[in-house]
């Protein structure tokens, strides 16, 4: 009786654990840099997106209008959660997670 006991309360201490773990990676997207670094003012939608890929990044465009992104004004860039991937470490030989890059939403009209 006394095993059955200690097993539920490492099952219940264990399954916390990871609801806690679970939660903290769920933290709320925060505010990107206004104007993105690589990208003036003066440059066009196309422009602001290609610099934020080049650096890595994933953008998701929202578009208030039709206007072609080379002719499009840039109204917002709010930056998203992380990208995790696994990557070889410095002696290569083994992965780990890192954060390669962001989710950058913009909006562009």
């Amino acid at each position: 009786m006394k095993n059955t006991t200690a097993t539920t309360a490492i099952t219940a201490i264990t399954a916390a654990g990871f609801a806690a773990a679970f939660l903290g990676l769920a933290g709320s997207a925060a505010a990107g840099p206004w104007p993105p670094k690589a990208a003036p003012s003066g440059n066009s939608a196309a422009d602001t997106i290609s610099s934020l890929e080049a650096d890595g990044n994933r953008v998701i465009v929202n578009r208030q209008g039709s206007t072609a992104l080379d002719n499009a004004e840039v109204v917002s860039v709010r930056q998203g959660q992380p990208i995790r991937e696994y990557v070889w470490d410095a002696q290569g030989d083994r992965k780990v997670l890192e954060t390669t890059g962001n989710v950058y939403l913009v909006d562009v009209k």
